[in-house]
């Protein structure tokens, strides 16, 4: 999840912004949790020598670098994001530009994919960001976008069996309780293959993944509520005490926490002039 979070009316800012200490802690786990995941998909899709790829929201470098190796010299990864501090640029093989893509022109292209994760459902113009994400592709290009849906699974511990794990769900409801006063839209991730049918693209088809239990699924549920602490207390969500006392839960090693189902959806930008066939490979 990147720094796209929104912003209410009221002036609130950024839940989860990328200049907090836990950011990296957050990049880090979402990385091991779906990473495999993406790529997986990013395979199926074709990507190859001389792709011209632009990855929207990056957070951080897991996606673009393994996009870079994919592409190779011939091709180009464009990573951008609102914060940009958790993308190192010294001889990187990507190009890493601050953009908003709700709000700015999409960077020049065109590109033959776009891949967005953990982005949308926290950008208030959505709708805007991906009609941007496809102007930016070319006739034949692949639009892949990755995003939560807490409503489909709003639990942190699924089996709720004792005291530990209703605490874990009630800390768990704060945070969708913040998220949705912020703008997130927590029931997005089921809407995504209708959106991109909607925006024009072809071949659509969706898939989900939903971790359980996992090392990196309590990295990054303990990162996440230590990064919330103060909004959750000064919300009345949950007291000091419980939020230690959840952390403590987690460290130690028995407490069983999912995250929200990750959302998958793909389509490709209709050929020019009656072509078939797959995105060019230059």
């Amino acid at each position: 999840m990147t720094d796209y979070e929104a912003v209410d009316g009221r002036g609130k800012g950024y839940l989860l912004d990328n200049q907090q200490a836990e950011a990296g802690e957050r990049f880090a786990a979402l990385a091991e949790l779906f990473d495999p995941v993406t790529f997986r998909r990013l395979r199926a899709l074709g990507i190859a020598d001389g792709w011209s790829c632009w990855e929207v929201g990056a957070g951080g470098p897991s996606v673009p670098g393994w996009l870079a190796e994919r592409v190779g010299e011939k091709g180009r990864v464009l990573a951008t994001d609102l914060d940009t501090s958790w993308m190192p640029q010294a001889r990187a093989p990507y190009e890493v530009v601050r953009h908003d893509v709700a709000a700015d022109e999409p960077p020049p292209g065109p590109f033959d994919l776009v891949h967005a994760r953990l982005v949308l459902v926290h950008v208030p113009r959505r709708e805007a960001a991906l009609r941007a994400m496809v102007r930016a592709l070319r006739p034949g290009g692949w639009l892949l976008v990755e995003d939560a849906d807490p409503a489909l699974q709003p639990l942190a511990c699924p089996d709720e069996y004792g005291p530990e794990q209703e605490l874990a769900n009630r800390i768990r409801r704060g945070f969708r309780a913040l998220l949705a006063e912020r703008g997130a839209q927590l029931a997005f991730g089921r809407t995504l293959p209708r959106l991109l049918r909607t925006a024009g693209l072809t071949d659509v088809e969706a898939d989900a993944y939903f971790p359980i239990t996992s090392p990196a699924g309590s990295a990054l549920e303990a990162a996440t509520v230590r990064q919330i602490r103060d909004s959750l207390i000064e919300s009345g969500l949950a007291t000091a005490e419980e939020i230690e006392e959840h952390l403590a839960n987690i460290g130690s090693g028995h407490l069983d926490t999912a995250t929200a189902p990750l959302i998958s959806a793909w389509g490709r930008k209709p050929q020019d002039q009656g072509r078939s066939g797959p995105a060019p490979s230059h």
